[in-house]
């Protein structure tokens, strides 16, 4: 519907307004519900597209980042965009680390943009009493969320998040603007011809934000 399509600000391209989708626009709406701000350490879980633009989102915002992710390009990219320290989840160790980064208290506020059950459960594990923790990762798999221990004697909030609400896009329009990482979320672009070929770098994982010109 016509009514969704918000205007680009001007002097803003194609390439960078994209952003607002499945770039910045899932962790915004997470961070916005969430109410992530300079005072907040934030674990992010998964460092795809998403979880690239939840890094500079939340670097943005001014919190403290830690990442979680296995593959080296993206672990590399996560520190580009402003993660303090980028967790292997394949490290038995890896929630104890986070405990020691955080004083034994874990973080503020985590945001899961892997869909992977694990990483969801490490996200309410490392989580401090009265904190938060968002899902944006799609996940049609169980995860385990014990109400009792996790809800009620933690005080955990745990919500979903489906992208942003509309009354929000000036706001990431402004991050987009003014954010000097978010020309770094975007690793590729390829004409609409290449698209084959944008699909293989997508499915190798050496990538962060893919773009494609449909009129070239």
């Amino acid at each position: 519907p016509d009514w969704l399509l918000s205007k680009i600000p001007d002097g803003v391209s194609y390439d960078m307004a994209s952003l607002a989708l499945c770039g910045f626009g899932p962790s915004f709406g997470a961070f916005d519900a969430m109410g992530v701000d300079a005072f907040d350490t934030v674990l992010i879980t998964g460092a795809g597209a998403v979880g690239l633009g939840a890094v500079a989102n939340a670097t943005h915002r001014g919190a403290r980042v830690i990442a979680v992710e296995s593959i080296p390009y993206r672990v590399e990219r996560a520190k580009m965009l402003g993660a303090e320290v980028v967790l292997d989840p394949r490290d038995t160790a890896a929630l104890a680390t986070l405990m020691a980064l955080t004083g034994g208290r874990g973080v503020d506020k985590a945001l899961d943009c892997s869909g992977v059950p694990a990483a969801q459960r490490f996200c309410i594990d490392a989580t401090r009493r009265k904190g938060e923790v968002t899902f944006v990762g799609e996940c049609s798999d169980p995860v385990e969320i014990r109400v009792s221990p996790d809800m009620i004697r933690k005080g955990l909030t745990i919500r979903g998040s489906w992208h942003y609400n509309l009354s929000l896009y000036p706001k990431i329009m402004q991050v987009i603007q003014s954010s000097p990482l978010a020309e770094h979320l975007i690793s590729h672009t390829f004409p609409m011809r290449e698209i084959q070929r944008a699909f293989e770098v997508s499915a190798s994982h050496q990538c962060a934000k893919i773009i494609l010109h449909p009129w070239e």
